[in-house]
């Protein structure tokens, strides 16, 4: 399947999941994960269209600062979870352009959302790169973990040059490293 095709399977099989119940296992993974690392800076995400949400993470695990992103013409931008947020055109929740901001090297985890990943890590997002753009300006030791429901882990994803993967899929099974890339 293309992209495209895929992105439409996605979005069918995602709206058809218990999204608040998968969001709350998911979030007790991400916890004891998160702790375990001694993870202190957290890039979280609005969810949007049924996408898994991150949201009370803060609640569960409260021993780090949580930020969001910001959808800027260069790329993503990263604020104080607590920033003034506006609505984006897409309908989600994102800080506003005048809200503080702190460089992406501070962090020590990045969520990333995704309408599916495969088991090596790449995702399939909405087609506008800003998350593999963001990817790729971190540094190494940056946990990088791809949210989905298990459902949406797929074997392969159609990949592009720019393409980024995560080092962890986490899911409303728990939080496992992808698989790393074979070569065939």
């Amino acid at each position: 399947m293309t992209k495209r095709e895929l992105r439409a399977w996605a979005k069918t099989q995602r709206a058809a999941l218990d999204t608040p119940a998968l969001s709350q296992r998911l979030v007790a993974h991400l916890a004891a994960f998160l702790k375990a690392r001694r993870a202190r800076h957290i890039l979280l995400y609005h969810a949007f269209n049924h996408e898994l949400d991150p949201r009370a993470l803060p609640q569960a695990y409260l021993q780090a600062h949580y930020y969001l992103p910001r959808t800027a013409p260069h790329g993503l931008t990263v604020h104080p979870l607590h920033a003034p947020l506006v609505k984006h055109p897409l309908g989600f929740y994102e800080p506003a352009p005048h809200a503080p901001q702190i460089p992406p090297t501070a962090l020590d985890a990045v969520l990333v959302p995704g309408l599916a990943f495969d088991r090596e890590g790449y995702r399939l997002g909405y087609g506008k790169g800003y998350y593999d753009r963001f990817l790729a300006t971190l540094p190494p030791h940056t946990l990088t973990i791809g949210l989905t429901a298990e459902a949406l882990v797929v074997d392969r994803l159609p990949r592009d040059p720019w393409d980024q993967p995560v080092a962890f899929l986490a899911t409303e099974t728990g939080v496992h490293p992808r698989k790393e890339d074979r070569v065939p």
